[in-house]
């Protein structure tokens, strides 16, 4: 494996279609280019999940999301609440606009959105240009690391790399609510 030590290495390796380990709130994630097909299908495969499910998108800021969220759809009270609620570590499924693709979106019509106050993240995202796949780095069913440490030896092995840094100490991942509705659809 690779490892990228800066964040600059990392977005670099992002924009070459690569996968990547970064720190999150509470777990290691692994990200891509949400927009890179190949790239996503492959870190699917690489946590053994079905496309169908969908995947969280991570900003460092609202504006990264721009073009891909129907904010429309949402009356404004609701809309004012998912606003308020970052940056922070509060993930939202909003309604998705025609450029979110369905390697994102899976079997829905809305996508899981966060914008983080993590500074790794929020660094990742800048270096970027833009969102990336937030998924727990682990393989489906197995519990995320919370170090490098804990880290399934597979998984990691064949990453193009990792951020350096630490999760921001939540005790668990973030809640997920519907934007809709305001109700929690993971805890």
């Amino acid at each position: 494996m690779r490892t990228a030590r800066t964040v600059a290495e990392a977005a670099s390796l992002l924009q070459r279609s690569g996968i990547v380990a970064y720190p999150t709130e509470a777990v290691w994630g692994l990200g891509c280019d949400p927009f890179d097909e190949a790239a996503v299908l492959r870190l699917l495969a690489l946590k053994q999940r079905p496309v169908d499910k969908g995947l969280i998108l991570i900003a460092g800021a609202l504006d990264q999301f721009e073009g891909l969220l129907d904010w429309d759809a949402l009356p404004t009270d609701r809309r004012e609440a998912v606003y308020a609620s970052w940056p922070g570590p509060h993930t939202w499924i909003v309604p998705a606009t025609g450029r979110v693709p369905y390697w994102i979106t899976g079997a829905h019509d809305g996508v899981a959105v966060r914008v983080s106050a993590h500074p790794t993240v929020v660094a990742l995202c800048a270096a970027f240009g833009g969102p990336l796949v937030s998924t727990s780095a682990n393989p489906a069913g197995a519990p995320p690391p919370r170090t490098l440490e804990a880290f399934d030896a597979g998984l990691l092995a064949a990453l193009d790399g990792q951020v350096a840094g630490t999760t921001g100490g939540l005790d668990r991942p973030t809640v997920i609510r519907d934007a809709r509705s305001g109700d929690a659809l993971r805890l």
